[in-house]
């Protein structure tokens, strides 16, 4: 049963989706002045703004009072609502909610093709690791598939110049330790997190040796046909990702697959529960665990790294226990490199997002008990 993703993928389209104009903050828009311990708004005709509900509207947008450079959009239904710029110099975007319903929309929703292009990326990937020397194609494969074991983000050189923060494709040779079969490594990521990965595989453990046996500080070189070394990035291992899945996925997509696939299976290990509160709870339990292994906080790791799916699957009693049966099926057909979790959870998102298109969503509030949850409650009630 495939589920067809037929949401926009672009602003432009989103904006359009959601039932909003699409714009950009170079045209007149209204700005913001100091004005003593407040501000005053001037409109795009250079006068300043009076009518007490547009007053009410800006202040309601909660932009920050540190942000500088701030441009609000004159238009209530334009899918950007202000920008600015924050204490750090770094451009910040307030926009519409239903502009940002949308793209969560598409966010998720694009989980389910991931899942299924996964066998597909993963065949690619094991053929390029096999390549002879260090060609492109065989460091972005040995990246990628760093990626899926250690759930660390690609990063950018944009984060090492401005904070010292490293990611997978920034990672400098002094990051890295080899010995046999386990690499280590050791940086600092995202706001200061000192990150700290081992893991044992001996193909994995070569190729990066023989990147860090290269010239220069970069981590992850290739070598092309004429013996010239060059670098790596994010946009080499996105478009590598790109090219061998036939889709607009990127590094990003890992993680989130990851942290839906962990979020689902640490609500596996929970006790069945009886109760609204209990189930809640565990949820609670579940996306601190997610946040501990990818390194977010829990806020972070909910909002955007855990298919909501997932979540409001297990408040109506729907788990990945029951998923896990019928995608024994799904294995034996079209999924034969996903791990029976992945497996089991891609089952449970297509089947919630094709009763969702359908209009059949569960009723709210229900979260089944399993026979032994019966009998704990009727024992109880019977003492």
């Amino acid at each position: 049963m495939a589920v067809a993703v037929t949401l926009p993928l672009d602003s432009l389209e989103s904006a359009q989706e959601a039932g909003l104009r699409y714009v950009v903050d170079n045209r007149p828009g209204i700005r913001r002045a100091r004005a003593g311990r407040s501000f005053s708004y001037i409109g795009p005709d250079g006068t300043h703004v009076r009518d007490l509900e547009t007053v009410a509207w800006i202040k309601r947008l909660a932009i920050p009072p540190a942000w500088t450079d701030v441009w609000i959009c004159p238009d209530r239904r334009g899918h950007i609502q202000a920008t600015g710029r924050d204490a750090r110099g770094r451009k910040q975007y307030r926009y519409h909610p239903r502009w940002r319903e949308v793209r969560d929309q598409v966010k998720y929703g694009r989980m389910v093709a991931f899942g299924r292009a996964l066998p597909q990326i993963r065949a690619r990937v094991e053929e390029d690791l096999g390549r002879p020397g260090l060609p492109r194609e065989k460091v972005l494969a040995a990246i990628v598939r760093l990626l899926e074991k250690t759930r660390i983000r690609v990063g950018n050189e944009e984060y090492v110049r401005q904070n010292r923060s490293f990611g997978l494709s920034t990672l400098r040779d002094r990051h890295a330790h080899i010995a046999g079969s386990t690499i280590r490594l050791r940086f600092n990521g995202k706001a200061g997190k000192v990150h700290e990965v081992e893991l044992s595989d001996r193909r994995l453990a070569r190729i990066v040796a023989r990147c860090q046996d290269l010239p220069g500080q970069e981590l992850f070189q290739y070598v092309d046909d004429d013996g010239q070394q060059h670098s790596i990035d994010s946009a080499d291992v996105n478009a590598y990702l790109q090219q061998i899945s036939g889709q607009d996925f990127t590094a990003k997509d890992f993680r989130t697959w990851a942290g839906t696939v962990l979020a689902a299976w640490a609500l596996r290990e929970f006790e069945a529960v009886d109760s609204q509160a209990q189930a809640k709870k565990n949820i609670v339990r579940a996306v601190e665990q997610v946040a501990e292994w990818l390194g977010n906080t829990p806020a972070v790791s909910r909002k955007s790294y855990v298919h909501p799916v997932v979540l409001d699957a297990y408040l109506d009693g729907d788990t990945v226990r029951e998923a896990r049966e019928k995608a024994d099926q799904a294995l034996s057909q079209d999924l034969p490199r996903l791990e029976p979790e992945e497996a089991a959870v891609l089952v449970l998102l297509r089947e919630r997002l094709s009763r969702e298109e359908r209009g059949q969503r569960p009723r709210a509030g229900v979260c089944r008990a399993t026979p032994q949850a019966a009998e704990s409650r009727r024992s109880r009630a019977r003492r």
